[in-house]
């Protein structure tokens, strides 16, 4: 028994891949993961646990440049980043100092206002006095690697299944933010990545010619805990819980004291004694005739609201900014839920150019069933296209169906890996496992040929040094395909990546796995002793 085990490891190593793959591609544990309530999109159900990605299951693809310039090889001059940033934003007209960012890690300045030309930003480094090497267009790296995070967390919030979120480079050098969201149309992708998600709470107050507006009494960093979307008790209107931070550092007031007493200096608890009081900012906001908080998003008003007497009160007396909660209330589920997106994920660092250099592709789920029979289909024809051409070379069963079968057990372990890193399955990624049936049959011929090319297989110590000869040759074939394949995997281009990463990962279980398997086979079914 340890005998036949010792001979026959590589054939039993084989057979414990495929059971591993069965059990990635069919165990319900290893299926995609959900969060609480939500349910996995109807591309992305079946009897298997594979996913899909946008060719296959429908969706939208965005790839959008990050919009701003770049100030390189910057000498800083020992000064703090904060002081250079607001030496180059002097320089700009009607640029605040926020859309200016100093890098040192990287010695670079970059502006990410879109008004801004790269003419007017290399006039305003030049009279900042730092000394610079170039001015290109984009942002620094620290600046891509926020707005893909801050992305990721606007899909993860909005619950979008299975959307991913990366950084590509062309082959010239620009830097992309690529954006696939299966299931989803281009309208919704496109507003969700427009918006900036800049969330801030004004006042609008009476004045002496109408209506006056006190900007930016809380802004998002004022928030210290975001509760999610809810809907309203009663009626058909919704809310956001929050709390406003009610630390400072030592000598500064908290944002809590400074909007508990801007509420108090507009008069709220004044004009707001019952529940009948109501803000009329929506009706009349040239002339209001009671303050008003206004909740505005990138700067747009996008709701208008009084307050609760006992809030008005609490604040009024100064007990309120101990405690620091209250709702932002919306007039529509919808919007809370935009309102508490944006206040967790934040707002992107730039403008995403995307009607611009950006790109963007919408496939139906119908288009994405189609290519899914095309690419099932396709994958037949090469099976059986392959099948019948090792059967017109060998004409023998013994040889020619060990070598198709292991063929498909490569492709099979490769799916149960797809599976089990939840890694989407698109056109690039099935055009790999394509590739991956023809080196390796290729590589199983090379191995049936130099074993029968001397005449029959009379023992096992012929078999393997004829055996070992071939496998030296698809070794270094592999190598050079791991070779060649490898920048695809490495740089950021998009599919090719994928394409290239499954390339890889078949001839490296081809070497590991399936040839000596095969090997181990022939060696059964050929030799005598």
């Amino acid at each position: 028994m340890f005998e036949s085990i010792k001979n026959n490891w590589r054939i039993l190593l084989l057979v414990v891949v495929v059971i591993a793959a069965t059990v990635a591609l069919f165990a319900p544990q290893f299926g995609p993961e959900t969060a609480p309530g939500e349910d996995v999109s109807e591309a992305q159900q079946g009897v298997t646990n594979l996913q899909y990605g946008l060719d296959l299951a429908g969706g939208t693809r965005v790839r959008a440049p990050l919009v701003g310039y770049t100030a390189t090889e910057v000498d800083f001059g020992g000064d703090p980043a904060p002081e250079v940033a607001e030496a180059v934003a002097a320089g700009l007209n009607d640029t605040s100092e926020t859309d200016v960012s100093a890098v040192p890690e990287e010695n670079a300045v970059e502006v990410t206002d879109s008004s801004v030309t790269e003419s007017e930003f290399r006039a305003a480094m030049d009279a900042s006095g730092y000394a610079y090497g170039d001015v290109r267009s984009g942002v620094t790296q620290e600046t891509r690697d926020v707005a893909e995070g801050i992305i990721e967390d606007k899909i993860d919030q909005t619950g979008l299944s299975g959307g991913t979120v990366q950084q590509v480079q062309s082959l010239t050098g620009e830097y992309f933010i690529l954006v696939e969201v299966p299931g989803e149309d281009r309208s919704s992708v496109i507003d969700l990545l427009e918006d900036r998600g800049t969330v801030a709470i004004d006042i609008a107050y009476p004045g002496d010619n109408g209506t006056e507006i006190q900007e930016d009494v809380l802004t998002q960093d004022d928030f210290e805990e975001l509760g999610s979307a809810a809907q309203a008790e009663r009626g058909s209107g919704a809310y956001v819980p929050v709390t406003v931070r009610n630390t400072a550092p030592e000598g500064e007031q908290s944002p809590a004291h400074s909007f508990q007493q801007a509420v108090a200096d507009r008069g709220f608890a004044e004009a707001y004694n019952s529940d009948l009081d109501q803000c009329d900012y929506g009706a009349n906001p040239d002339d209001v005739s009671n303050p008003c908080l206004l909740l505005t998003v990138d700067g747009e008003v996008v709701n208008s609201f009084g307050m609760d007497p006992g809030l008005a009160d609490s604040m009024a007396s100064g007990s309120w900014a101990t405690d620091g909660g209250f709702r932002l209330t919306t007039g529509e589920f919808s919007e809370a839920e935009r309102i508490s997106i944006n206040l967790r994920a934040g707002a992107l660092p730039a403008e995403l150019d995307i009607s611009g250099q950006g790109t963007s592709r919408s496939i139906s789920a119908s288009q994405g069933e189609n290519y899914k029979n095309y690419s099932l289909f396709t994958g037949i024809l090469a099976v059986f296209a392959v099948a019948g051409m090792v059967f017109l070379r060998y004409r023998e069963p013994a040889v020619a169906l060990p070598m198709i079968v292991t063929a498909l057990a490569e492709v099979y372990a490769l799916l149960g890996f797809a599976a089990l890193l939840s890694y989407p399955i698109e056109l690039a990624v099935i055009a790999g496992f394509i590739a991956v049936v023809g080196t390796g049959v290729d590589d199983l011929v090379i191995i049936a040929d130099e074993v029968m090319s001397e005449g029959e297989v009379n023992s096992r110590k012929v078999f393997n040094s004829r055996f070992r000869r071939a496998f030296w040759v698809i070794g270094a074939a592999a190598a050079t395909t791991i070779i060649a394949m490898s920048p695809l995997m490495v740089l950021s281009l998009g599919d090719l990546s994928g394409f290239a990463i499954f390339t890889i990962l078949g001839v490296l279980i081809g070497v590991l796995i399936t040839r000596p398997a095969y090997g181990d086979i022939l060696r059964r079914l050929l030799t005598v002793r």
